[in-house]
């Protein structure tokens, strides 16, 4: 079957090639570099699948064009869906899959790496000593030992998170509408409502999805709730935070370290390189200027292990697709 597959950089390219390779019958994969939205639908005509990524914009425009070309499905490589207008993809018969997991150990271990990135300002460290500079003033950290770890969300991704802070001897509050047994058999690790993770909490690490509810969860009022000189780590969806409340309370001192991974705004910038031009987003030029924010480019997911997931659990959603079998990984309509 013939496969656009949008957003597309050479390792999406390599796993995708190798999955597709090991697949009883192997699909037509067509690659295009650039993104999917309203004006780039035409390069999916004739294509009865469109495969697509985090940044993707697939709202009724684009999805009415899609639909239009011939297009019957539409394969996500992430977990997260808030970039599709379901309820239009619904309306015009189109079937979306996903990949609900493929490696929450990358993303967990991430976050971690940024707690530990922020606490010992490794990344000052490690540029100054380039500099032949071995001073150090102004790398002052502090204990994770005993520190209390607020986490947002204890799914795969934030009980793992959340095992692994509990090895650095940490005490673990978790807040989730939904409770996971896994979280509460962790040692130190107990629910809270959100109030009081947000009062308690020398770090709190978002791993929530994007839904209406959860729109800019941290926001003025949440961050006015948090401990002074609070850490806040963020590697699931950028719009979980308000940036410009942020920025505010880095300002005001309330917030004393951010460790961003994901950005509201992120679809004009991230996976691009514009080092040769001036970038134009105003409010993330302030945030990445302040000594004690650290963001990276939505690579949280970036190891092998889980490009390998995400390839073979994407071409094999096709297959069942095409097979006319079980869509197990199908994205429903919220009801």
């Amino acid at each position: 079957m013939k496969v656009a597959v949008f957003s597309t950089r050479s390792y999406d390219r390599k796993f995708l090639e190798i999955a597709n390779q090991t697949a009883n019958s192997p699909h037509q994969l067509e690659y295009f570099e650039t993104k999917l939205n309203a004006k780039t639908a035409a390069l999916a005509k004739g294509f009865p699948c469109v495969c697509i990524f985090v940044n993707d914009i697939a709202n009724a425009e684009t999805l009415k064009i899609l639909a239009a070309q011939g297009t019957q499905l539409i394969a996500l490589r992430c977990a997260g869906y808030n970039m599709i207008d379901m309820q239009v993809a619904h309306e015009l018969g189109l079937k979306v899959v996903r990949v609900p997991a493929y490696s929450p150990y990358a993303v967990a271990e991430h976050a971690v790496g940024l707690v530990l990135m922020l606490n010992r300002k490794l990344n000052k460290a490690y540029n100054r000593v380039r500099d032949d500079n071995f001073t150090l003033d102004g790398l002052l950290g502090f204990d994770l030992h005993n520190s209390t770890v607020g986490v947002i969300g204890t799914g795969k991704i934030g009980t793992i998170f959340a095992k692994i802070m509990q090895g650095f001897g940490c005490h673990l509050l978790g807040y989730d509408l939904y409770p996971n047994d896994d979280f509460q058999r962790i040692p130190e690790a107990k629910y809270a409502d959100l109030p009081e993770l947000l009062a308690q909490s020398d770090i709190i690490s978002l791993h929530c999805p994007l839904l209406p509810a959860t729109h800019h969860l941290i926001n003025p009022e949440t961050i006015q709730q948090m401990k002074p000189g609070v850490m806040l780590i963020n590697t699931s969806r950028g719009q979980l935070v308000d940036t410009r409340a942020v920025i505010d309370g880095i300002k005001g001192g309330k917030i004393g370290y951010v460790g961003l991974d994901v950005y509201e705004e992120e679809e004009e910038l991230f996976f691009e390189d514009y080092s040769d031009s001036i970038i134009k987003d105003d409010t993330f030029q302030l945030l990445q200027s302040f000594q004690n924010v650290v963001i990276t480019a939505h690579q949280a997911f970036f190891t092998k292990d889980a490009l390998t997931a995400i390839a073979q659990t994407t071409i094999a959603n096709i297959s069942s697709w095409e097979q006319g079998t079980e869509l197990t990984n199908e994205v429903q309509v919220p009801s």
